[in-house]
């Protein structure tokens, strides 16, 4: 998927501003290195990040993104251990229902479509 492609959808499933923060705190799990989705599916949601990291969320400080910002750039282990600080700190205030009633409703939209989805064979 391209960004146009993640723009476009976007503008036909414009997110809420705490699915705006599920979006943000999935880029911080995929920065600790504990995010379970598969790498296409990652790299699709860095470019939903991408495309959403400047509209307002709901519960999450806006200086995360700052920090977002610097983990991309450089990724160190005391980097990565204020990214996982920050992380379930988003975890803490974004309940669990929350967070999977947002990757439902990605996957249901077809920001995460199968045929996206699949990893190409070696």
């Amino acid at each position: 998927m391209t960004p146009a492609q993640v723009a476009d959808w976007l503008r036909a499933n414009p997110l809420t501003p705490i699915q705006v923060d599920c979006a943000t705190a999935v880029m911080l799990k995929i920065l600790d290195g504990k995010c379970k989705m598969r790498p296409t599916e990652k790299q699709v949601m860095a470019l939903l990040y991408d495309a959403i990291r400047t509209q307002p969320g709901e519960r999450l400080d806006p200086a995360v993104h700052e920090l977002i910002r610097e983990a991309r750039a450089r990724l160190d282990d005391a980097m990565r251990e204020r990214v996982y600080e920050q992380r379930v700190l988003a975890e803490t205030v974004i309940s669990r229902p929350v967070m999977k009633g947002f990757k439902a409703a990605i996957r249901e939209r077809g920001l995460l479509n199968p045929r996206h989805d699949q990893e190409e064979a070696d």
